[in-house]
């Protein structure tokens, strides 16, 4: 399992990073942490630094929680630490789900063109949108193909939850950078759900494998032994 964290708030990254770090020596060899800083922050990149040294794997971001432009020079200087480290960043840099509880819109902070610039600028940073980019699949789907430091995950984009009724090309997509991922246990449907629709797709079991568990070895350097 993947464990993502998020801090919203300046001050409360440090103590988020501590107990993720605890639940992985707890549960070793089954808990994979993630490591969190809000964007901005005094001292950012310095405590992600520290998260590293403790063992998390990579760092996650939330566009529309968090509120920060993702080409500003801050998240600029914690992309480069984490290309130099190899650590591997996750972000919803996609638009959806808009809602009026956010303090941002999501709408103007995310959009392909920005992780692009991203993707462009920092060539040796592995990097994750989760949702397969909603509602930009398809731009998503079209820089998964010039890009290789781009990963996509599949939470909640094939639910028709999200965006109700929109198409999800999978078959039309680069097998070796989409990776199942599921939000678990923060989603409003039963668990296996995304499973299903994997199983019903007609996927190769080459594929299959592929996206349920060999994409997100790779991407998060994850090893079973």
């Amino acid at each position: 399992m993947v464990a993502f964290q998020y801090a919203h708030r300046a001050g409360m990254a440090r103590e988020l990073n501590r107990y993720m770090v605890l639940q992985c020596r707890k549960f070793p060899n089954r808990v994979t942490g993630m490591a969190t800083v809000f964007p901005g922050e005094e001292g950012s990149v310095g405590i992600l630094r520290e998260a590293f040294d403790s063992g998390l794997k990579g760092a996650k971001f939330h566009v529309h929680v968090q509120c920060f432009d993702m080409n500003s020079e801050e998240m600029d200087r914690i992309y480069n630490l984490c290309a130099s480290e190899g650590k591997p960043v996750v972000i919803h840099a996609g638009r959806e789900p808009k809602s009026p509880a956010y303090k941002c819109d999501p709408y103007e902070l995310c959009k392909a063109e920005k992780i692009e610039a991203v993707l462009s600028n920092f060539p040796n940073l592995k990097l994750c949108v989760p949702h397969l980019g909603l509602d930009e699949i398809q731009p998503y789907g079209t820089l998964i193909e010039r890009y290789d430091n781009l990963w996509l995950d599949t939470a909640m984009a094939l639910t028709d939850y999200l965006v109700p009724g929109i198409r999800v090309p999978i078959h039309e997509m680069r097998p070796d950078r989409i990776m199942y991922g599921s939000d678990f246990p923060n989603i409003p449907y039963a668990w296996d759900r995304e499973l299903k629709w994997l199983e019903r797709a007609g996927l190769s079991q080459e594929v299959l494998e592929l996206v349920l568990h060999g994409n997100a070895m790779v991407f998060f350097d994850i090893d079973l032994c």
